[in-house]
């Protein structure tokens, strides 16, 4: 694989896609709903603002208690929050959302250091990624290049992949949500021209598509390799419904990150693997017509399970930059996203203003299996669905 393509070309902004000339996106009421969507994002993160303990990172809401679930910043939801108000200050230039997102990005920077997580392109790059796209220095440019040296860190070249998960001496845990931390890896080696970082991004990509994914492009969300031959020991789940189940939120995790994997190569075959996964969760018998999707495309009580809006956020983030790559699939990848976004725009989905301690989105999915975050806010859900709006504003503009 050349990487030259892509070490001289221009930063991709977080959100940004660079595809063939996109498809209009021409739903003006959708548009007009976005708008407002935006405008009452920024309200509601003031009211978050007001309720998030001294130094916290909002990761969910508890109905019950009234109050806000709260991390540290190890924690690998931390970048969502500081994300998503540069996000909302590039729409609505609130200062005060500028103002929080800085304060935050103050006590996220020490996790730069942090080699004991995967998740540090979600931590990083959707939060100091964003600040260095609007505001670009020296100090931010480091942050997230030591941040990259940390990840590789993970990586092993006995199994080709960037380990996700700490488990035994011999076991080497790979979940399908770490391909969104490889496009941390394609910036650094733009800003440095060290072509390792890509190569490492490469590989786990290549490993995971070999690996992970059933004949109909469904994937396995953990596949545990021996770390001492890089074979494998087994393919499971931990948050879906059976370990041969397709998992809602993994499904878009491995959308969303092929199709960054070719908006960074321009690999036909990540355009195709992308493709792929898309036609088996918009063509799945259980894919809902509001296309929420259940938190598990096997759940066996569909249609009675619950839904998971931060699937279906990631889902029409992914397939409206899709859509720019596919001219065939491209009215319909916008269809199904704008879909998406008018469903979560309703109050089914949609917090009132000063509920849900700020959140923007109700009802998604943490871990089932695990008794945890079930039905409930979650800060990516907010994050992925604020950036869906964006690209789709950008698109009605092409």
């Amino acid at each position: 694989m050349k990487l030259k393509s892509f070490i001289v070309a221009s930063l991709m902004l977080p959100m940004a896609f660079h595809g063939a000339q996109a498809q209009k996106a021409n739903n003006k009421a959708l548009l007009k709903t976005i708008d407002q969507n935006l405008s009452d994002a920024v309200a509601q993160y003031k009211v978050m603002q007001q309720q998030l303990p001294e130094g916290r990172f909002p990761k969910s809401f508890d109905s019950t208690k009234n109050q806000l679930v709260t991390s540290n910043s190890e924690w690998w939801c931390s970048g969502f929050y500081p994300g998503s108000l540069l996000y909302l200050y590039e729409q609505k230039k609130d200062t005060q959302n500028f103002n929080e997102a800085k304060r935050i990005l103050g006590l996220l920077e020490k996790e730069k250091m942090n080699t004991g997580t995967h998740d540090l392109g979600f931590m990083m790059y959707c939060s100091f990624g964003n600040l260095y796209r609007l505001q670009p220095d020296e100090a931010t440019k480091q942050i997230l290049i030591q941040s990259a040296k940390s990840l590789c860190t993970r990586f092993s070249e006995k199994t080709g992949v960037i380990k996700s998960w700490n488990g035994k001496p011999n076991e080497y845990l790979v979940i399908i949500d770490n391909m969104m931390n490889l496009e941390l890896l394609f910036w650094a080696t733009k800003v440095t021209g060290d072509s390792s970082y890509a190569k490492i991004a490469l590989t786990h990509a290549n490993t995971t598509m070999k690996n992970h994914f059933h004949p109909n492009y469904a994937s396995y969300h953990v596949v545990n390799y021996d770390a001492n031959t890089g074979g494998i020991i087994s393919k499971r789940t931990a948050q879906g419904f059976a370990d041969e189940s397709a998992w809602a939120r993994g499904q878009a995790w491995g959308l969303y990150g092929y199709t960054v994997m070719y908006r960074e190569t321009k690999n036909p075959i990540y355009l195709k693997q992308a493709n792929n996964i898309a036609k088996f969760m918009l063509t799945d018998k259980h894919m809902p017509k509001d296309k929420i999707p259940y938190w598990d495309y096997n759940a066996t009580n569909i249609p009675n399970a619950l839904r998971d809006a931060s699937a279906a956020a990631v889902m029409a983030s992914a397939l409206l930059e899709l859509s720019t790559y596919n001219k065939k699939e491209a009215k319909n990848y916008i269809k199904v996203a704008e879909t998406v976004l008018t469903n979560l725009s309703t109050p089914t989905y949609k917090a009132a203003p000063g509920t849900y301690g700020g959140f923007i989105l109700k009802h998604s999915v943490g871990s089932i299996p695990h008794g945890t975050e079930i039905d409930v806010p979650l800060t990516y859900a907010d994050y992925y669905f604020i950036e869906a709006m964006i690209r789709y504003k950008e698109m009605a503009k092409s």
